[in-house]
């Protein structure tokens, strides 16, 4: 384990522990690495009967004989996640769910437990790096080009950045499934990886269609740029901008959504060219240095997770919303999505798509 701020002395972590691989594997290296271990478990959504999660992570810190702790964030996460989950979709935007929850509940939860405690270091199985230059603390990628997470953590301050221990940064996930099995946590080096919105996987839509108001969701028009009428859709929230799979509609062309409107509950298709642009605005952006990033020099932006970099300049807008200017057109940006800058893998931050023009 790793980390360019290494000459600190090992002290007291508190590390955010699911029972997933990853913060397992976390756990032991922390306390490898010479740490005072203790584990927290969040229970953000599910019964109280759903706590396989939980006994995995307790199970984990038993062996290790590290302290072990639950704390109940289910109202909170319901009131930061799965509320503006729900409203964003239905305002016809796209929502950025992993993203919101880090930066702005579960970090700051697990920083305020860390306080509780008594703890002044904090700890995930994020596979990020951290780096200290001029003084200012960055996310940096991690070294697993398949699982680096940086894209998520754009948002974090440097308070919190500043007390943040990342030990899986510099290891591979087969490295880690292969640490895991080799110090007898064979169970914990098997797990699947989690995928897609937690509390809701696989396909949104039956979630959606609970959470909404009765009649909220409705079928509605496809239309084309002129306005067209193209078929039947079954509600404009079950549609992302730049979606191409799912739409039900069946045309002698491929067609993408191009936009969305939620007062007419109308969707626009279109082909790919018409959705490229070379402009966008950003709101409730976050820089650790907005100099390096507001001097006119280039930086390197993605607009999805698993999408590649684009080479961008950005300029602070006279509303306070930055305008990023690409070199090459984009598609599918979608008002909701996160924006996130990047240079040399360093993450010098991001904000919220706001618009796409030009």
């Amino acid at each position: 384990m790793t980390d360019s701020r290494d000459g600190q002395r090992p002290g007291k972590v508190l590390l955010g522990m699911s029972g997933g691989t990853d913060s397992s594997a976390a756990a032991f290296l922390l306390q490898d690495a010479g740490y005072e271990v203790t584990g927290v478990t969040f229970l953000f959504h599910g019964s109280d009967d759903d706590r396989t999660h939980i006994d995995d992570a307790r199970r984990v810190a038993d062996r290790l004989g590290i302290r072990h702790f639950v704390h109940d964030a289910r109202e909170a996460f319901r009131h930061a996640v799965v509320d503006y989950f729900v409203h964003e979709y239905m305002a016809g935007r796209t929502p950025v769910p992993c993203t919101v929850c880090n930066n702005l509940l579960k970090w700051p939860l697990l920083c305020r437990l860390a306080d509780r405690e008594g703890i002044p270091l904090v700890a995930t199985g994020h596979y990020v790096r951290i780096c200290a230059e001029g003084g200012r603390h960055y996310v940096t990628q991690g070294v697993d080009p398949d699982k680096d997470q940086s894209f998520f953590l754009w948002g974090l301050p440097q308070e919190t950045l500043a007390r943040a221990l990342f030990p899986l940064g510099t290891l591979t996930k087969a490295e880690v499934r292969r640490l895991a099995a080799g110090r007898g946590f064979r169970r914990v080096a098997e797990k699947r990886d989690s995928l897609g919105v937690c509390f809701c996987p696989g396909d949104y839509r039956p979630f959606l269609r609970r959470q909404a108001e009765a009649g909220a969701i409705r079928p509605g028009m496809f239309v084309d740029e002129e306005g067209n009428a193209l078929g039947m859709h079954e509600g404009y929230p079950f549609y992302t901008v730049g979606q191409r799979r799912g739409l039900g509609i069946h045309l002698n062309r491929a067609v993408y959504v191009k936009a969305i409107d939620p007062q007419a509950n109308r969707v626009t298709l279109a082909p790919l060219s018409s959705l490229e642009r070379t402009e966008m605005s950003l709101g409730g952006w976050r820089l650790v240095c907005p100099e390096e990033v507001l001097d006119g020099s280039e930086v390197e932006v993605k607009i999805r997770y698993r999408k590649q970099l684009n080479h961008a300049t950005v300029s602070l807008r006279a509303d306070g919303r930055l305008h990023v200017s690409l070199r090459e057109p984009l598609t599918g940006i979608a008002p909701g999505q996160a924006a996130v800058f990047y240079r040399g893998g360093r993450v010098l931050g991001g904000g919220i798509i706001e618009g796409n023009e030009g």
